[in-house]
């Protein structure tokens, strides 16, 4: 393995510089913080592609045979490598999104309605060269794992070469000036606010028949784009507008996500599990004591922390299926984090990975995030299904890394915009339980989607 430390640089800055390549995945701490916000990651030009449509792998267009999670398992068991705890933890591998929709390889649920699809259920380059970049020392590294070759003495040459190459594209010194272009027609939802509002009551009919505790109910937005509309340019805005801990532009050709997500999923670090649901928001305001006021309305919300603590008690079950007994924990209990229009509730719950289980394996047994499902998960993702009418796709997936190295870092894709050379597309939900009042759950959605749209 080739390690180079190079000068600082913004990863902003770097990210533009590579905006060109194939492939390009940028996962972007762009609200720095001391422990969520430390690292960013940048990788173009992957050896190899895993993709999943319609519940089939492949990988670099070769069917691969039965289940998509164990193929997935198999296909990083082939470029297994040392973890370096001196460097950042994505250190190789495969960087990408799972879709909400691979649900339906793990349980039999029904299809939505409407059938308006234009993502895969996955797509997971695989990177042997990521520049990683520590904001809180300002440092910044370039590893190159010389995969896929097998034999060590070209894999050591494919290290340096790849390396040198990117390195040198890293120095490029101009940028082209943003061009600030636009969509080119308004937002459109899927729901009215009448529609929206009557459907929270419909859910809120199912919390009272007994068949759920509480179920998320999103509405999509979509608008047209202008041919002249440039992607990187709208998640370089969106970055500066609704800066996030755990935000992410990744690139397929005539395919982008833009995401700002606030919300860690899973994050495997060795054995130690880390999750950190989201569940309660409030709508900031440039007041600073109104702005704190309403902090405190959430923080004593009652129908906000049992929400919280319904998907809490809910992630402990999915991670007691993969982790050590009795290891377990939630450290934090509804704490308050703050994000530019926003105020949210978040817990964190932590385990040890069993000696038998890895990073796929935690994924399947916890995905799709409860906090964008609902409790109980499965009655939930029916109840999604035919309320919304729409596939969500991307949205409530899941977007990261699973490092060669069996290090793994992934967000809950909200606050996320799919792109394609046509149209965006964007959902914003709400936690519906039976405190909710329809209007307010509707100004949520909202709210959560200010600053995206």
């Amino acid at each position: 393995m080739h390690v180079r430390e190079l000068p600082w640089i913004e990863p902003i800055t770097a990210m533009r510089r590579l905006a060109h390549r194939a492939h390009l995945s940028f996962l972007d701490s762009a609200a720095k913080h001391q422990s969520l916000g430390r690292y960013s990651y940048l990788a173009c030009d992957p050896f190899a592609a895993f993709i999943v449509t319609d519940g089939k792998a492949s990988c670099n267009g070769k069917v691969l045979e039965g289940d998509p999670w164990e193929a997935l398992r198999a296909l990083l068991a082939r470029y297994g490598q040392e973890h370096r705890p001196d460097l950042p933890p994505f250190q190789g591998g495969a960087a990408g999104f799972l879709a909400y929709d691979l649900n339906r390889t793990l349980e039999r649920l029904p299809v939505p309605q409407s059938s308006d699809r234009r993502w895969p259920d996955a797509i997971l380059n695989l990177y042997d060269v990521v520049v990683s970049f520590d904001h809180r020392d300002n440092r910044c590294w370039l590893v190159s794992s010389g995969w896929p070759e097998q034999d060590p003495a070209r894999r050591s040459k494919r290290s340096l070469r790849r390396g040198n190459e990117l390195a040198a594209l890293l120095m490029i010194s101009k940028i082209s000036a943003n061009s600030s272009r636009r969509t080119s027609g308004p937002w459109h939802s899927n729901f009215s606010r009448e529609g929206y509002i009557a459907a929270a009551k419909r859910a809120i009919d199912f919390v009272l028949a007994g068949d759920v505790f509480q179920v998320n109910v999103a509405q999509r937005f979509t608008a047209k784009l202008s041919e002249s509309f440039d992607p990187v340019d709208f998640y370089c805005r969106l970055r500066a507008l609704n800066a996030a801990p755990f935000a992410a532009l990744l690139r397929y050709g005539r395919l982008t996500l833009a995401s700002s997500s606030p919300e860690r999923f899973l994050k495997l670090d060795g054995r130690q599990v880390e999750t950190r649901p989201i569940k309660g928001t409030i709508a900031r305001s440039t007041d600073f004591s109104e702005d704190r006021h309403r902090a405190e309305r959430l923080l004593a919300s009652a129908k906000d922390r049992a929400e919280n603590v319904m998907i809490v008690d809910l992630l402990r079950k999915d991670l007691s299926r993969v982790c050590t007994s009795d290891s377990v924990e939630v450290p934090v209990l509804c704490g308050l984090e703050s994000y530019a229009s926003v105020h949210h509730l978040v817990s964190v719950v932590t385990g040890e990975l069993a000696a038998d289980q890895d990073a796929v394996t935690l994924l399947r047994a916890c995905f799709p995030g409860g906090s964008i499902t609902g409790a109980p998960k499965l009655r939930s993702m029916e109840l999604i299904a035919d309320i919304e009418r729409v596939p969500r796709e991307v949205y409530s997936g899941v977007i990261g890394f699973i490092g060669f190295n069996g290090q793994m870092d992934t967000n809950i894709a909200i606050r996320t915009v799919m792109l394609d050379d046509k149209r965006a597309v964007f959902h914003a939900g709400s936690g519906i339980t039976a405190l909710s009042a329809p209007e307010t759950e509707y100004e949520e959605t909202l709210a959560k989607a200010q600053r995206n749209l």
